[in-house]
């Protein structure tokens, strides 16, 4: 199995990019932000938890988060692997993880793939998708600067674990949508 971490800031092209590793290696996408929007449309009993959390303002526990992503993992699947988006973000989830994938799989997480922009770049690019998404956090850049920072904020412990482990591996995320797929896929055939 491949079981990849994919990593970036808002805007670095995660979405796309993984469409493109999901294609090549026939891999499960797991994102967190789908996982909470699923349970609580579906009204399952983690999502009317993470909803009574989110309703408050306050963010969902990590207990809720990672019993869903167990939840997920241990659905049938005629995949080779997953891609972990939006998961781990803290070292605890970090843990987290590495034990639901050694116990619902009985295999490791292969590799964390962080997509590299600068700032200024990501900035641009969300104000772009903004004009057409009607999302509203992708058309201020006060927001969007400060999604950027509490990325790199939370997400720093996560990219040194996977660093000590010999894991982690970046790749820049400016140029052609392919070229950057090339690069990504490229390190994954290391691991394979």
């Amino acid at each position: 199995m491949i079981n990849i971490v994919l990593f970036g800031p808002p805007g670095s092209g995660k979405g796309t990019q993984a469409q493109h590793l999901i294609e090549k290696y026939n891999l499960k996408q797991i994102s967190t932000g789908d996982l909470f929007r699923f349970n609580i449309k579906n009204d399952t009993e983690l999502g009317k938890l993470a909803k009574s959390y989110i309703d408050k303002g306050h963010l969902v526990p990590d207990e809720v988060t990672t019993d869903m992503l167990t939840e997920e993992v241990k659905k049938p699947t005629e995949t080779n692997g997953f891609i972990f988006d939006g998961y781990p973000r803290t070292a605890n989830q970090t843990q987290a993880l590495e034990r639901i994938v050694k116990k619902e799989l009985n295999d490791d997480i292969s590799i964390c793939l962080s997509l590299v922009v600068e700032d200024e770049i990501l900035v641009q690019r969300l104000l772009k998708r903004g004009e057409t998404s009607g999302r509203t956090d992708d058309s201020n850049e006060e927001i969007i600067r400060s999604r950027i920072t509490e990325y790199y904020t939370k997400t720093a412990e996560v990219a040194e674990l996977y660093k000590q482990q010999g894991k982690y591996v970046e790749v820049n995320g400016v140029g052609e949508i392919d070229e950057i797929a090339a690069k990504l896929c490229a390190e994954v055939d290391k691991i394979k």
